[in-house]
């Protein structure tokens, strides 16, 4: 009998890219206001929008671009024209229907996973924009279960698991955020697997475990999942 009742993944940057869209809509943007102020100046003023602007707008395509529209009024102290505006609003257009890209190893990955565990994806931010991703991935038909939530805490995480019936010792999380995929499943007592990625957010940075901590573990990348899975499964 398996340790796991399911495997739950964690979508944007743990199966697919997604931060690279927003360090490169960021660009654009602090471009666009570029003859206003220097580049680092708009990047901070715009990562304080954002972090501002969380319990308002969650997260998300959407809300980065209300929050880039903030600061393009306040930076610009109301002089920002429509033509911008719209250009902002191309930029999340853009960012919306951009082209889903795997991570490495992930295409390989799952399907062997899926044989042998139940699957699902949990993941924040906008419902359509989520749920389209999936579609777009092909990844889809691995997994039993797709919840998106607003916010992933503790609380989220123990609405999802007593919707299912799984018991947080059976349960594992794999995902790129210390902040959101891993603390909150290790207080719960469950287990979590750390694949960081390239590029993390600043708001979703956080201290790791200590060496040892249990149900915690950390990987290179996805590929090494099989293995860790046979590993705990025999110990």
């Amino acid at each position: 009998m398996s340790n796991f009742d399911v495997i739950a993944f964690d979508a944007d940057d743990t199966l697919w890219h997604n931060e690279r869209l927003y360090v490169n809509a960021e660009r654009q943007f602090a471009n666009l206001l570029s003859h206003y102020h220097k580049p680092e100046w708009i990047s901070e003023r715009l990562l304080q929008a954002e972090t501002r602007n969380v319990k308002h707008f969650g997260y998300g395509v959407k809300a980065f671009a209300l929050s880039m529209i903030e600061t393009a009024v306040e930076l610009t102290e109301g002089r920002i024209s429509g033509q911008d505006i719209q250009g902002i609003i191309d930029l999340a257009k853009e960012m919306l229907s951009a082209e889903v890209q795997l991570l490495d190893h992930v295409q390989e990955t799952l399907p062997q996973l899926a044989a042998n565990y139940r699957l699902m994806v949990i993941t924040k931010g906008d419902l359509l924009d989520q749920e389209t991703k999936t579609l777009r991935s092909g990844l889809g038909e691995y997994f039993q279960h797709i919840e998106v939530v607003s916010h992933k805490t503790r609380q989220s995480y123990e609405r999802v698991l007593k919707r299912h019936s799984f018991q947080p010792e059976r349960f594992l999380m794999v995902g790129n955020s210390l902040r959101s995929d891993i603390w909150p499943i290790l207080e719960l007592g469950g287990n979590a697997v750390y694949i960081p990625y390239e590029i993390t957010w600043l708001h979703e940075t956080a201290d790791p475990p200590s060496d040892g901590h249990a149900g915690y573990h950390k990987l290179e990348h996805l590929g090494l999942l099989p293995a860790l899975l046979e590993q705990l499964e025999n110990n």
